[in-house]
């Protein structure tokens, strides 16, 4: 146990020197999103690779529809179909049209697409609402076709890489990969990508007073919420979360359950057990974590100046040195702590350059001042307006009440040196969500 009081910054920094990001691995598309890209990926071939038709309609010469109008209407000879996807391109000469699909390719001779709409659709009669289906009416792709407008060149055409060109810088190096990021990956035709994997985070509770929720309560019990919330907020933050159900107040039983989850985590955090009680199973199994059988290992348990959560542990665990963060039970303490200090462990193991929550400055809105103890820095529950700037708390300063914790946005920080919050005063705030 340190005998020094470390501040929130000396500590985050402690638990950032000690933490490495992953080694990228190769992955298949599904498997990459939410993971970083370690790598600047290149287009290979312009996206679109051809001309194609942004629309269903008729491909064209723009001299032979010149004019045209419902009352004159252009009349073509219609020479084929061409689907998306086909292959063999008829050519287009005068007078004649090719009916197209959107994102066919624009047929040889052919320097415009005049939309069905503006068209008779090769029956006849007035304008058609919608192109025949292939295979109900084959006979469409022959005929004749009656065009009421004029088009201009190039008029409804996607031109040949006018999303990408080849050699364009398609994503960087550090980009979280969601869904638009594996569609632009697979539209270019990568199928795996390097990246840093999702980092894999168990979260382990302690204490005998704790039921699964859904089960019955006894005497002097309440349910296990700790877990479900820092679980929640592993994954949130970009990991691959685990929760074990919570360990009873045995340190025997607590290294056994953290042994067993080493094979899985390349992170651990446990909540409760970490003050100064007879009962603070946390400490007491971890405390000689690592001194003779694993060298630069273990778990130094520490006391910060802040409110909530003062009693704090952070070390590694286990032959691989695996990061352990020992969080406070009391489940805001326990959440405010994965915020400042989980959150950019997991952010750092991904490879992300930014790794701690943006911060903004909001004018106080409170009925009273806010006050706060002398050296620590107090982080109380918010509501944030974005767009007046201003900040409201939620609930009081106990570090039990997560009825107001799942009402605020914002984290509102006292510094160390003050000890009031006064009304209409511009504080700094840690944006959540």
């Amino acid at each position: 146990m340190s005998n020094t009081i470390w501040s929130v910054d000396e500590h985050l920094d402690d638990i950032l020197a000690a933490v490495r990001p992953l080694d990228p691995i190769e992955l298949q598309l599904p498997d990459a999103q939410g993971c970083v890209l370690v790598e600047d990926v290149t287009v290979p071939a312009a996206l679109p690779p051809f001309d194609n038709s942004s629309m269903d309609g008729y491909a064209v010469r723009v001299a032979d529809v010149a004019g045209a109008s419902e009352e004159f209407p252009a009349v073509l000879t219609v020479i084929g179909d061409v689907a998306a996807g086909s292959g063999e391109l008829p050519t287009v000469g005068p007078g004649q049209a090719a009916r197209i699909m959107t994102g066919a390719p624009l047929p040889p001779g052919a320097e415009a697409v005049v939309p069905v709409e503006w068209t008779d659709g090769g029956t006849g009669r007035g304008a058609a609402t919608a192109m025949r289906p292939a295979g109900q009416a084959p006979e469409g792709a022959s005929g004749e076709v009656r065009v009421h407008r004029g088009a201009e060149s190039r008029a409804h055409v996607r031109a040949r890489g006018s999303d990408v060109q080849a050699g364009d810088l398609a994503l960087r190096a550090g980009t979280v990969l969601g869904p638009p990021q594996i569609g632009l990956l697979a539209a270019i035709g990568r199928g795996t990508v390097t990246v840093r994997p999702r980092p894999r985070v168990v979260v382990l509770s302690t204490g005998s007073e704790l039921v699964q929720p859904g089960e019955q309560l006894g005497q002097g019990q309440i349910y296990d919420s700790n877990s479900f919330a820092l679980a929640a907020a592993a994954k949130d933050a970009g990991a691959i979360s685990y929760r074990v159900g919570a360990v009873t107040d045995d340190a025997a039983v607590l290294r056994d359950t953290i042994e067993d989850q080493l094979i899985r985590a390349d992170l651990l955090v446990t909540t409760g057990g970490v003050s100064v009680g007879a009962y603070d199973v946390v400490k007491e199994a971890l405390s000689s974590v690592g001194d003779a059988d694993e060298p630069g290992s273990g778990i130094d348990f520490r006391k910060l100046k802040m409110q909530p959560g003062k009693p704090q542990g952070f070390g590694s665990i286990g032959p691989d040195h695996t990061p352990l963060l020992a969080l406070p039970g009391n489940p805001v303490s326990s959440y405010v702590s994965f915020e400042l200090f989980v959150r950019p462990a997991i952010r750092t193991l991904m490879g992300l350059p930014d790794v701690n929550r943006p911060t903004a400055r909001a004018v106080l809105k409170a009925d009273k001042a806010l006050s706060s103890p002398v050296d620590r820095r107090q982080f109380l529950r918010g509501s944030y307006d974005a767009e007046a700037g201003t900040v409201s708390p939620v609930g009081g300063s106990g570090s039990h009440l997560i009825a107001a914790l799942a009402l605020a946005d914002c984290l509102i920080v006292i510094p160390e040196e003050a000890t009031s919050a006064e009304p209409d005063s511009e504080v700094e705030v840690v944006l959540l969500g």
